[in-house]
């Protein structure tokens, strides 16, 4: 029933989606966190960029996105993000590129909204006993934020798992790209659907379960 699945390397496509999916959300952690003490920040000018960000990248397709890495950066602008001219090399990090500028936006809101469950009188004791706001924010604020925001950014992961499948796009080998080829090689759409289905299943149930389980054990009692 299986034999179809020869020459096909199913694992490491599944891999390349694991891989984009890893460092986009660190990437876009990284970005989202400082987009989101930009937007709760005492600096008027950096407020508004946060704000104007997050408005802007939410409402434009993340296909339009990653096709504007590719075309724009790299057959426009000439952008690789590093040496090697193999398509899928250079592809892969603009794709990684790409879903970070378009999921931090997410995450921004994720952690903004923890950031708002901190009461406002820990802050506000923290500045009392001559701590900057950035050492409010890293110190005092951001640390109870992630423990309130782990159930919002666990979605944020779960979804960026699936949006990994744009990629495929712009030449990226991950499970779509492998999947599309198959369905136009093979004459197998049923099987080869809930195979790929059975795949993502496994990527993201089984992080959704265990980051619920985390959010839980790790809330702020109040």
């Amino acid at each position: 029933m299986f034999d179809f699945l020869e020459g096909y390397d199913v694992l490491g496509a599944f891999w390349t989606t694991v891989q984009l999916t890893l460092l986009s959300a660190v990437g876009s952690l990284v970005w989202g966190t400082l987009l989101a003490g930009m937007r709760v920040g005492p600096v008027p000018l950096m407020r508004g960029f946060g704000t104007a960000y997050v408005n802007i990248v939410r409402n434009i397709p993340l296909t339009v996105i990653i096709l504007f890495a590719s075309l724009g950066l790299h057959d426009t602008l000439g952008i690789s993000l590093g040496a090697g001219d193999v398509v899928d090399s250079y592809s892969f990090r603009l794709a990684v590129l790409g879903l970070t500028v378009y999921t931090s936006a997410f995450v921004c809101e994720a952690i903004r909204a923890g950031i708002n469950t901190v009461p406002v009188g820990q802050a506000e004791a923290a500045r009392a006993i001559g701590l900057s706001f950035t050492q409010v924010l890293f110190l005092v604020v951001l640390p109870q934020a992630f423990r309130a925001a782990v159930l919002p950014l666990t979605n944020v992961l779960i979804a960026l798992t699936k949006n990994t499948t744009v990629a495929a796009a712009i030449g990226v080998a991950e499970a779509a790209a492998l999947m599309k080829d198959m369905v136009e090689n093979e004459a197998q759409l049923l099987l080869i659907s809930a195979i790929f289905a059975f795949g993502f299943c496994c990527l993201t149930l089984p992080t959704g379960l265990i980051l619920g389980w985390v959010s839980k054990k790790v809330a702020v009692k109040r």
